[in-house]
Formats: C-alpha cells, structure tokens, sequence
C-alpha cells in the first residue's frame, strides 16, 4: 500500500467511526515531516481516544504500526505519528484554536468526496 492510500485509509477508518470534518493534506512540498497530514474531529474526549484507537487497531492489522502517539492523556488533542502520514484528532475546541489548516494551507488538500461519507 502506497503512503497515499494508507492516508486514504486513515481517513475511511475515521468515518467509519464517525469523526467529523476530516481533512487530508499533502505536505510533500512544504515540509519535511511528513507526506500527509490527516485532521478529525471527535465530538467528545471519549470519542476522540475511539477514533484514535480505531486508527491505531486498524492500521496494525494491515500491519502499520504507529511510530509515536503524543496527547493520549489529554481530552482535546490526540496525535498519531506514521512517520510518513501523521494524524491528528482533536474535540472541536482544540481544532479551531489550533487551525492546522492554516498552519498547512500551502499544502494541497486532497478531495474526500466519494472516498468517505
């Protein structure tokens, strides 16, 4: 599986679970990094740690381990680390003040529509 559809994958998984707003940002050009950025939304501090738990079981059993997880603790910002893709899954608080979209708005954002509900 290609690095971009491993992103893809992320975020089918984080629809699957029912995160909301989710982004997927090429960073290929701006950043060393990464590849992807992929941005969710959970709607709860409950639901943020599922979606990232889910991201984590899933991509395991495809046999993508996550190379470092940062934020597990906390109720607002949960960051998985793939090396070539990094996710990020916040409740709605902590994504509008940290707006990671502006921050990667030279990225090219990649359209979901038709790969996720």
């Amino acid at each position: 599986m290609t690095t971009y559809e491993q992103a893809i994958k992320i975020a089918e998984i984080l629809s699957n679970k029912l995160g909301s707003d989710i982004k997927l940002i090429e960073i290929t050009d701006v950043s060393v990094l990464a590849d992807y950025m992929v941005i969710a939304t959970g709607r709860s501090s409950t639901q943020v740690k599922a979606l990232a738990d889910e991201v984590e079981f899933k991509m395991d059993e495809l046999g993508y381990s996550v190379s470092h997880i940062e934020g597990y603790r906390s109720n607002s910002w949960i960051l998985l680390d793939y090396v070539d893709i990094i996710v990020n899954v916040f409740n709605e608080e902590a994504r509008e003040f940290y707006d990671l979209e502006r921050l990667w708005q030279d990225g090219k954002e990649i359209d979901l529509t038709g790969i996720i509900d």
